[in-house]
């Protein structure tokens, strides 16, 4: 079964391999946008030392390594579980001896591998050649950067699966997919870091799980979580990894009794 699960992942990093190509064009726009911020930062800034808890030489390096962590963790997952729920075809799953749930996360950390060494690492090069980013001297932030990377994955592909099975309810789940998108994106601290949001929207934001996919895994990076602190940072994404488990699951089983397909 182990096995089996590999070879999901394995044939998901080839397909995207067959097809790496498309992914250059992605190099340049995840460039473009870290730049865009890059100067809008900047002019904001001014003649300011600190804004949020961010000196402007880290909130370069947030910026960038932001943007390149989206490149890895991002993926359409809830489209296609969408998309399979549409067409009928997530009835051949329930017949297959192998959980579904299971292989569309299987098949986006392939396409994340893929991502990442394609993507965010000649990305991550360019935004270092391009823009002054600071990269971390202390093993234990690298370490835990990238530990924390994985779980950023994880959590934002079980809201993506979560996302996608909707669609055994709502029929048509595009507008949710769509804000879905939004949410992540904002609320995660990819666009604005949470520390520069009002205090009572930065507060209830940090009881979401968008937190964990973006802007801790930064503030490890930028160095502004050092030490003992990353294992506190890294204990709140274990924390809603294992809390988003439960409705993942839970609509998956609801999802089984009550499957029917559209037009058929």
């Amino acid at each position: 079964m182990n096995s089996a699960f590999f070879d999901f992942m394995r044939i998901r990093f080839l397909t995207m391999l067959a097809y790496r190509v498309n992914y250059y064009s992605g190099i340049l726009i995840y460039t473009l946008n870290i730049g865009v911020y890059y100067f809008t930062w900047q002019a904001i800034y001014g003649s300011s030392g600190e804004l949020g808890g961010f000196t402007a030489a880290q909130m370069t390096t947030y910026v960038a390594v932001s943007w390149m962590a989206r490149a890895f963790y991002f993926n359409n997952l809830d489209r296609e579980i969408a998309a399979d729920i549409r067409d009928g075809s997530i009835a051949i799953q329930f017949i297959r001896p192998i959980n579904y749930v299971m292989v569309k996360m299987m098949q986006g950390l392939g396409e994340g591998i893929f991502r990442f060494l394609l993507l965010m690492i000649p990305g991550m090069l360019i935004a270092i050649l391009l823009f002054p980013v600071e990269l971390p001297t202390a093993p234990s932030a690298w370490i835990g950067f990238l530990v924390m990377l994985f779980f950023s994955f994880l959590i934002n592909s079980q809201i993506n699966v979560i996302t996608g099975l909707a669609a055994f309810f709502v029929e048509n789940n595009e507008g949710m997919m769509r804000m879905k998108r939004v949410v992540v994106d904002l609320f995660s601290g990819l666009i604005i870091p949470i520390s520069l949001y009002p205090g009572w929207m930065s507060s209830v934001m940090k009881v979401l799980p968008f937190q964990a996919i973006t802007y801790l895994p930064g503030s490890v990076f930028t160095g502004r979580v050092e030490g003992t602190g990353i294992w506190s940072v890294l204990g709140i994404q274990v924390f809603w990894f294992v809390i988003l488990l439960i409705p993942m699951m839970l609509i998956w089983r609801q999802a089984r009794k009550r499957l029917f397909v559209q037009g058929g």
